[in-house]
């Protein structure tokens, strides 16, 4: 068994008025990876909204994280972060679309197969 720490800070902004306080909560010159369930985000306008609160930071989508992520999902959001070298990770939706991003976030730093994450937890 291999020892580490790990530490996975979540900071949940809820409520009416608040996508706007995402252009202070995120600072300037990070790269974010906004992740999505399906189309309603992007319907209601709410996608649209916290693009335009993000500003000139760069950034992207991932979308179609189902109710009751699964796992291949979750890889495939793990090698675009990964991949893209983003700085923080934004979950736009709701319960479900939450936990994925905290296993994303584990498991894009994580050496090794994300399986054993899941692994270790349902060990203990």
């Amino acid at each position: 068994m291999l020892n580490f720490d790990f530490e996975n800070p979540t900071h949940i902004v809820f409520g009416k008025g608040r996508i706007k306080d995402l252009n202070k909560l995120i600072p300037p010159g990070v790269k974010v990876l906004i992740l999505t369930g399906g189309s309603s985000a992007e319907k209601n306008g709410t996608l649209a909204e916290v693009r335009e609160a993000l500003g000139a930071r760069t950034h992207e989508t991932f979308s179609g994280i189902e109710a009751n992520p699964d796992f291949v999902t979750c890889v495939r959001a793990v090698e675009v972060a990964r991949a893209g070298g983003f700085d923080v990770l934004l979950a736009v939706g709701g319960g479900s679309v939450i936990d994925a991003t905290k296993f994303i976030a584990a498991a894009v730093p994580f050496e090794g197969d994300p399986w054993e994450i899941l692994l270790r937890a349902a060990a203990t």
